[in-house]
């Protein structure tokens, strides 16, 4: 958002130790709070035609831009730290903690009975009243 005019402030409440991960992982990534529940929230909002002229304008595109917004964010952090950095290096620092928040993310699906484990098919599949 380029022009302050059209800012406008939402509030919301959540417990103080989710606000807490917010924060750290604000930090983590270089962006304000105020960007990071921005990314959020798009990120979790699919497919609502919202385009206010009729069109099929999806969050999903709203949702990769802030992606992609945010990545630049963590690239740019990265790079003012170290100043140079090397294709290597920057995968390293952002992917993170990706693989914790997948293996989190495959227990909550499992949790739920979205997801199960399957050695016979090698993997995780849907369960059948799922897919």
């Amino acid at each position: 958002m380029s022009d302050d005019a059209d800012r406008v402030s939402v509030k919301t409440y959540v417990p103080r130790d989710q606000k807490e991960v917010w924060v750290e992982r604000a930090d983590e990534m270089g962006v304000s709070q105020s960007e990071f529940v921005r990314m959020m929230v798009q990120a979790g909002v699919h497919d609502l035609g919202l385009g206010d002229d009729g069109d099929d304008e999806t969050a999903e595109g709203a949702s990769d831009d802030a992606a992609e917004s945010a990545l630049d964010e963590r690239v740019l952090a990265e790079l003012r730290e170290r100043d140079v950095a090397g294709w290597e290096t920057l995968v390293d620092a952002l992917a993170g903690d990706f693989e914790e928040r997948l293996e989190g993310t495959l227990d909550d699906l499992t949790e739920r009975g979205v997801v199960k484990y399957s050695p016979r098919d090698g993997g995780y599949v849907l369960r059948e009243e799922t897919r």
